[in-house]
């Protein structure tokens, strides 16, 4: 999930600036062409590829354990990347498109099954969340009655935000209930009234996903595995079930650390239930750009519901804008670009696709500890689309 400002994570919009806030919501098919190593051979020793060298700069100036990549240019050409190492201890190589935790892309997945309730008309956007769940949402300044489905997957409900940093980090491995999680939010009061302004929260895509469990009677993963990751064809991406700790697949270990200073350590295994709705789902970078093509190309949801989707409001960045699960966030070079995002202990995960096209997806081995890591992952992303 989102890092931020201790105890609590909270997503790297915070800080301001648009390349961090790409960073923070900050939340795919082709041809293999070539895979890259940390400092590979080149055709010229003049001209390196840029987005190698992007990967590299995060592996040896920023310290980051891993770094890999999958761009796929218009024609759906696919071309992959990594540099460091898969693990500190024994140096072994990183997977080529290994497995990462996704993070914060689950909300994207979790807005998709929303919209295609809506589109079944079994959900409707702008109904109170107590039409669904009655009596759940109460608390200091908190009524279900006055927050709709399109403000939760917006960010727009005022809801305070459940997730405990510092006890997610001390005990990694243990498992939390939904309601649980629920129950730490609902014990704050309300950050502002519904609808009064954007402010980005875990709990939104909570609560969403309890929506979605009571309206189809079935767990929020296997709706996502059923409704998305099967149609579509992601083979390496799932939603790990209640009590599976582990990264199915290839994958580099991740790794974390409070401060730069700090020594690194390996937080690969961990219980996703506390991201849930809004960061369990397990992927792989080839696998994030085939998902967010498919849904900007109208693959995943009628006309209607994904024009809902890209509606946004600011983000409270510059250029930065929040639809339902998803983020557009300008590119230096023209126009913008459709993703979301992630970050938790471990990984995180940035990219996403353009109008024409183009898409990518880095993945890092452990969650960026300081301003200039989020400014050279995000310029990575503007090198892969820009080039």
């Amino acid at each position: 999930m989102h890092a931020g400002v201790s105890p609590r994570f909270r997503p790297t919009l915070s800080r301001g600036g648009r390349r961090k806030a790409l960073l923070a919501v900050t939340m795919l098919t082709g041809a293999v062409m070539t895979t890259g190593a940390l400092f590979p051979p080149t055709a010229s020793a003049a001209k390196p590829d840029p987005v190698q060298k992007s990967l590299n700069a995060l592996v040896v100036d920023d310290q980051i354990p891993s770094a890999s990549a999958s761009v796929a240019d218009r024609k759906g050409r696919t071309r992959h990347y990594t540099a460091g190492v898969g693990d500190l201890k024994t140096g072994a190589k990183v997977p080529k498109d290994g497995q990462v935790r996704a993070a914060s892309n689950t909300k994207a997945f979790t807005a998709v099954v929303a919209l295609q309730l809506v589109a079944e008309k079994k959900i409707a956007l702008d109904a109170p969340v107590d039409t669904y769940l009655p009596g759940l949402l109460r608390g200091k300044g908190i009524d279900g009655r006055h927050i709709t489905i399109r403000q939760l997957l917006q960010h727009t409900s005022g809801l305070p935000e459940y997730l405990d940093k510092r006890a997610v980090l001390k005990d990694p491995q243990r498992y939390y209930e939904p309601r649980e999680l629920l129950d730490s939010a609902l014990a704050q009061k309300a950050h502002f009234s519904p609808g009064a302004k954007w402010e980005y929260n875990n709990t939104n895509y909570l609560v969403a996903g309890l929506i979605i469990q009571k309206v189809t009677g079935r767990p929020i993963g296997e709706e996502i595995n059923r409704r998305i990751v099967d149609r579509i064809g992601l083979r390496h991406t799932y939603f790990p079930t209640p009590g599976d700790m582990t990264i199915r697949e290839p994958h580099s270990k991740g790794y974390h650390r409070d401060t730069a200073d700090s020594p690194w350590r390996e937080v690969t295994e961990l219980d996703p239930s506390w991201g849930w709705a809004a960061g369990a789902v397990i992927t792989t970078n080839n696998d994030l750009n085939r998902f967010y093509t498919a849904l900007l190309g109208g693959r995943l949801l009628p006309p209607a519901q994904l024009a809902q989707m890209r509606t946004t409001v600011p983000a409270g960045a510059p250029g930065v804008r929040y639809g339902l699960g998803l983020t557009s966030t300008p590119l230096p070079c023209g126009g913008v670009y459709w993703g979301h995002g992630g970050t938790i202990p471990g990984y995180a995960t940035l990219g996403g696709v353009t109008e024409d096209g183009r898409a990518v997806n880095i993945a890092l081995t452990a969650m960026p500890t300081d301003t200039a890591t989020e400014q050279h992952a995000q310029a990575a992303v503007e090198t892969a689309l820009c080039r």
